[in-house]
């Protein structure tokens, strides 16, 4: 039986206590994942598991429930929404109709009522549910894929196949619209393993294309399209900057697919280009942001400007030439350099049947070598010194010597690439770190804020921030504001509404109860205390 996620939000405990005691949740199918006595406190536990259903009370503190409905239906749309209310807020919470609240539950709770009320939401995520597994619906939407002629378009074009005189008779033949400012290329990747009651891979492969043009397509007059096993879409954009809120977006459409289908997808985030026939690049380096799924992890997305802006210079004849071996330079073990080595070695040196291959087999080795170096600011260039010298002593080499060469030349690369990354994060990191330090004091500070103000998306610095320093922005940022109140109630005579207006806070009730909930004691408790303590 499908069993469904419930967040009770209300800030009279005793009411969140008996819905708890008297409601037999998994009779009904759900299970209750947290609750929160503010709409404030339900964002924070939203960000960290998504619910399937959310009941709220009307009238709270800090955020009551129709600006949580609001932020609920905006970023996390497939959730359904019940509310408490009073008989007197009854009216009120009715002419909220554009917020589509499946119930309204009048105060006090009736366990009997309540029950009804779930039941029905029971049947209703079932049958939504039901639908999008539908193996009749999966195959029909397989037969409604993209006409035949747009798609082969589409493919030649980001297989930089299309010449330019063409493109203008192209788009017009098979009435495909290209009309944006910028574009920018995804590659969509659908892992086949762990997906539920799917019998044939390539219903999932549709389902996953067909929830992509339900979830993205539309903001951003996507053309998708069937490419070497993944959905490719191309985004059209108004303005350069919002690749990072469509990073954002492709994020969540990840962890979407995955709670709905059990569905492993990660996009890769391309370059963004102002020509069309510059889409070819843009679906090269979105294909390379992909395969960095094994450093930063699947079911998310990966914007390759974010997390490797210097690899994306590089060539694409380089990596047409030696795929393998700077894959695995890029995100490979040890070991797996020195296989692909071996493997470039024996395939394209060893196995010359004449000294003229060899040489012209070297020649190519070198070139692409000083590109790969060139294109991705590798210092490590210098040590191949002057190419016509390079070139020379190689060729006195022995197969054996030349592996070890080139061995050593791949473990140099791999290191400067693995520390470049090292120090792109560390100073996003620390960026973020100032940023929160000038900028405190401003109530509206928050994780979009500092994101627009790096210019990285949400998602990507979310992952990168918990990585390296333990703790979420939200967390870090709120123990920072109290260190600095804890630091002005010892050191100041300030009035506690002022020391909350100092720290980001303009409501002085809410701030005493982030106070109090970081230090175990009120604000006022806490000066006091430490003034004994220094008597």
């Amino acid at each position: 039986m499908e069993r469904y996620t419930v967040l009770l939000v209300d800030d009279e405990e005793e009411v969140i206590r008996v819905i708890m005691r008297k409601i037999d949740w998994e009779g009904l199918g759900f299970s209750v994942i947290g609750y929160a006595n503010n709409g404030v406190k339900a964002l924070e536990i939203l960000e960290e598991v998504q619910a399937d259903v959310v009941v709220t009370d009307i009238r709270m503190p800090y955020m009551d429930g129709m600006e949580l409905a609001q932020r609920v239906r905006a970023e996390y749309p497939a959730a359904k929404l019940v509310f408490f209310t009073g008989f007197d807020e009854f009216e009120y919470a009715k002419e909220a109709v554009h917020l589509e609240a499946e119930e309204y539950i009048l105060k006090p709770v009736n366990a009997a009522e309540l029950t009804e009320v779930f039941a029905r939401l029971k049947k209703k995520l079932d049958q939504e549910i039901s639908e999008k597994r539908s193996i009749e619906v999966l195959q029909k939407y397989y037969l409604e894929s993209l006409p035949f002629l747009q798609a082969n378009f589409y493919a030649t074009l980001i297989e930089g196949k299309i010449r330019e005189e063409h493109l203008p008779k192209c788009l017009e033949d098979y009435q495909i619209s290209l009309d944006s400012p910028f574009f920018c290329c995804l590659v969509i990747h659908t892992s086949l393993r762990g997906a539920k009651e799917m019998p044939n891979p390539l219903l999932l492969f549709t389902l996953v294309q067909r929830q992509a043009e339900e979830r993205l397509g539309e903001r951003w007059k996507g053309r998708l399209f069937s490419y070497l096993g993944n959905t490719v879409m191309i985004a059209q954009l108004e303005r350069e900057e919002e690749v990072t809120a469509l990073t954002d977006e492709c994020d969540r459409f990840c962890r979407y697919v995955h709670r709905m289908h059990e569905a492993v997808v990660t996009v890769g985030v391309g370059q963004v280009c102002s020509r069309i026939l510059d889409l070819a690049r843009s679906y090269g380096s979105a294909r390379e942001a992909v395969s960095y799924r094994v450093i930063y992890g699947t079911s998310r997305a990966i914007n390759i400007r974010e997390i490797a802006p210097q690899e994306t210079k590089m060539a694409l004849s380089s990596e047409a030439e030696l795929p393998w071996l700077f894959k695995m330079i890029r995100l490979g073990t040890e070991q797996e350099i020195e296989e692909a080595v071996s493997h470039y070695i024996d395939r394209n040196i060893a196995s010359a049947k004449s000294l003229q291959q060899r040489q012209v087999a070297v020649m190519e080795l070198v070139g692409t070598l000083f590109r790969f170096a060139a294109g991705n600011d590798l210092h490590a260039v210098l040590g191949l010194g002057d190419i016509r010298n390079l070139y020379n002593g190689l060729l006195e080499l022995e197969t054996d010597g030349l592996g070890s060469w080139l061995l050593e030349i791949s473990r140099s690369f791999h290191e400067e690439l693995t520390n470049a990354r090292s120090r792109s994060l560390q100073s996003v990191i620390a960026k973020a770190k100032k940023y929160v330090r000038n900028n405190f004091a401003d109530e509206a500070l928050s994780l979009d804020t500092v994101c627009q103000a790096l210019g990285i998306s949400n998602s990507y610095f979310s992952t990168i921030f918990k990585k390296e320093t333990g703790i979420s922005f939200v967390g870090y940022l709120t123990d920072y504001r109290m260190e600095q109140a804890s630091r002005l109630l010892l050191e100041t005579n300030d009035k506690n509404y002022i020391i909350a207006k100092s720290v980001g806070y303009s409501d002085p009730n809410y701030f005493s109860y982030v106070f109090k909930r970081r230090f175990g004691m009120s604000p006022l408790k806490y000066r006091t205390e430490h003034e004994k303590s220094e008597t």
